[in-house]
């Protein structure tokens, strides 16, 4: 496994291990509470993620093995 792979565990702690902290209600982010907030969040840095993730890894553009 390449380094570079290891990103792809930020969006599991992101989404798994954070709501333990994030577990209120009262601040609105867009008129959303903090959990749901934090969940559109981690949805949509997970794509980033995984950009960064393909765009560094030659192996998944056919490059090199």
């Amino acid at each position: 496994m390449r380094p570079i792979h290891w990103l792809a565990v930020l969006p599991f702690l992101g989404l798994i291990v954070g709501p333990f902290f994030v577990d209120q209600v009262t601040p609105f982010i867009f008129g959303l509470p903090l959990l749901l907030a934090w969940i559109v969040a981690w949805v949509v840095l997970t794509a980033v993620v995984m950009a960064v993730i393909y765009r560094f890894d030659a192996a998944a553009r056919g490059g090199e093995s």
